[in-house]
Formats: C-alpha cells, structure tokens, sequence
C-alpha cells in the first residue's frame, strides 16, 4: 500500500543514563532530503541516522530533531591543580604581611579561584552511544511510518475511486465510438443532398471520404493503452509502496492518451467525457503529490 510524504515520529528514552529524544517530521519533497538540528557531540553519528531513515523512507523532505542529556554516573572527574593552589596561597599571604591585614584565607578563597578545580568530561564509548541513540531513533521511525501509511491509505481509496471513474467513462467511450464514423457518413450524405442539383451521388467518393475520417478519428489504439495505463495506476496503488515517482510519470501518458482521444473524436458525448476524465485525472495528480 502507499504511503504518504508527509508524517510525524517521537521517541525518547533513558539508557544507562543516557537520554536521547528524536523528533521527526516529513513533508513533500521532489527527492530525499533529510536535515538534523542536534548537539554538535553527536554529529559524528550523522551518518548513522541518514542510513536509517533512508533505509525506511524513500522521498520527502525529513526534519529530525534530537535532544540529548547524560545523567549517568562518572561521567565528569574532578581535577585539582596543586601548584596553581599554592601560587595563590602565597600570593594572598604576601598581600596580607604587605598591607598589614589579617590573613583570613580560607580553603573555600582558594577552590573559587579560576581553574584551580576542573570539571573533566569523561571520554565516552562512541560506539556504545551511538547503539543507545539509534534505538530511539528507530522507535520514532516506526511511528512516523506508521503515519505516513494511515495517510497514505486515505489518499489510495481517493486515487483508486477517481482512476475507477476514469476507467467507468472510458467504458462508455468505448462504446460510442464504432459510432462516430457512421455518424459522419449520415452528416455527409446529408450536406451532400442539400447542395447537389441532380439526383446523382457519388457514393464511391463517400465511402471514401468516411473511410479517411474513420482512419483519422479511430481512438482505439489510444483506449487501448488508456486501458493499460488505469491498470498500472491501480496497480501501483495497491502493491507498491513507494511509487510516487511512477505515478508521475504514468498520470503523464494518461494525459497525453486522454488529450488525443479528445482531439481525434469528434463526437459531443465523447468530448464531455474527455473533460470530466481530465477532471479527474488532475484531481489524482494533486493527490500524487503527496505520495512517497
């Protein structure tokens, strides 16, 4: 079944006290456009999330947002600079005998002093935190698929309903058009009558004349593969879940058919049926905008 382009995913989870949310959204696009917006000690997993999502999803334009929070244990060690501790020591003590003060320093002065206690960021297991971050990932994948399939089921019952149209006028196309060059023997023999003077007819050069208008105006070839290519959209529709591209270019050849049958018919009943084909026709394209 198709699916449509557009859809919505969320996860987030806490692993080993890693916490990762993933937000991903999808609209149309001619191509596979996927963008991140995530924390730059993350982006070396970039590469990672693109084969996921191209794994799952064939066409659109992908926004993924992710958020991540580490609240493990160890994750930061504490370093103390001795030397840069006692420097300041010193240089307090040689303030105070200098100005001749109190010395009131205390152990809280000297830890507040830039950089003699550092916070460092323990290395972390890449591989191991990528492998976390991708279970998320995959979590909101299967929801915005899952999306992107209920849409694309409303629009497969729309599709399938206007190319059943189609396939219901063509019918009655068919049908009518062994008609058209009788019709237009019986409109010639007529005219004919009107301006003649005598009573001869020359009805070898008739037959002729609506022999060459038969030839010109037969649309069988072009109800043929109209035919064909209602199938194909049906098909397509039902067994292909990823064939937007397709659809494009079939609803492309069933213009063209539709246009020439409009063209070489000339019949009322069959151009008004040209119309309201065409009518629907369009109603699919804009359809098959939104499919992946």
């Amino acid at each position: 079944m198709i699916r449509s382009m557009t859809g919505y995913g969320k996860s987030e989870g806490v692993i080993d006290g890693h916490y990762f949310k993933f937000e991903i959204k999808s609209v149309n696009h001619r191509y596979l456009d996927i963008s991140f917006r995530m924390p730059r000690q993350l982006q070396y997993m970039e590469d990672r999330f693109k084969n996921m999502i191209s794994e799952k999803i064939g066409r659109g334009k992908i926004e993924v947002y992710v958020s991540y929070q580490c609240y493990a244990e160890g994750k930061y060690e504490v370093h103390v600079d001795k030397s840069l501790a006692k420097i300041y020591r010193d240089t307090y003590e040689m303030l105070g005998e200098y100005l001749g003060i109190e010395n009131d320093l205390a152990v809280s002065n000297i830890i507040k002093a830039e950089n003699v206690i550092t916070l460092r960021a323990l290395e972390e297991d890449e591989n191991r935190l990528t492998e976390i971050a991708c279970s998320v990932l995959k979590e909101a994948l299967d929801k915005i698929i899952g999306m992107k399939i209920e849409e694309g089921s409303k629009l497969a019952q729309d599709i399938l309903l206007k190319n059943q149209n189609i396939a219901n006028l063509l019918r009655e196309v068919e049908a009518i058009a062994p008609q058209v060059p009788v019709d237009y023997k019986e409109r010639l023999m007529k005219r004919m009558q009107e301006f003649i003077q005598n009573d001869f007819l020359d009805e070898n050069r008739i037959l002729t004349e609506v022999a060459l208008f038969a030839d010109r105006c037969s649309i069988d070839e072009e109800i043929v593969r109209l035919k064909s290519h209602v199938d194909q959209l049906e098909s397509l529709i039902r067994h292909d879940s990823s064939s937007g591209k397709k659809m494009d270019f079939l609803i492309q050849e069933m213009n063209r058919e539709i246009n020439t049958i409009g063209s070489k018919a000339n019949n009322l009943t069959i151009t008004k049926h040209v119309v309201e084909m065409k009518s629907e026709l369009e109603k699919i394209r804009e359809q098959v905008q939104n499919i992946e």
